[in-house]
C-alpha cells in the first residue's frame, strides 16, 4: 500500500479549528488541543443558550405585561384569559411592546377587555 501524506489536510483542519477559537483567552486560542476542547464546549453552550433565550424573553414579556396590567387593576393571567375570550390575537411579545412605551394604548385595551366589548 502506498503512503498517504496528510500534511496539508491536517494543517487545514487544525487551522480551521484555531480560527474558530480565535478570541478565546490564553492557550485556548493558541494550542490546538485546548482550542478544540473549548470550541466544542462553546458550541454546546451556544446550542443550549439558543433554547434558553426564548425562555428568558418570554419571562421578560410576562413581567412587563404584568406590571402594566397591574396599573389597571388586573393581573397578567386574567388579561391573557380575557384576550382569548374576546378573540383578540395578540401574543405576549406584541403586548409587551405595546405596554412598555405606550401605556395609554395598553390601558385602553385592558379597559375594553374588562368591559366585555368585542372589537
Amino acid at each position: 500500500m502506498t503512503r498517504v501524506k496528510r500534511g496539508s489536510v491536517a494543517r487545514k483542519y487544525r487551522k480551521n479549528i484555531l480560527d474558530s477559537a480565535s478570541g478565546f483567552r490564553g492557550a485556548h486560542s493558541k494550542l490546538f488541543r485546548t482550542a478544540n476542547q473549548r470550541r466544542e464546549k462553546a458550541l454546546a453552550c451556544a446550542y443550549v443558550d439558543r433554547k434558553n433565550r426564548k425562555r428568558t424573553f418570554r419571562r421578560l414579556w410576562i413581567a412587563r405585561i404584568n406590571a402594566a396590567a397591574r396599573r389597571d387593576g388586573i393581573t397578567h393571567s386574567s388579561a391573557i384569559h380575557s384576550l382569548y375570550e374576546n378573540k383578540i390575537a395578540l401574543n405576549r411579545k406584541t403586548l409587551a411592546q405595546i405596554a412598555t412605551p405606550d401605556t395609554s394604548c395598553f390601558s385602553m385595551l385592558i379597559q375594553k377587555i374588562n368591559s366585555g366589548k368585542t372589537f
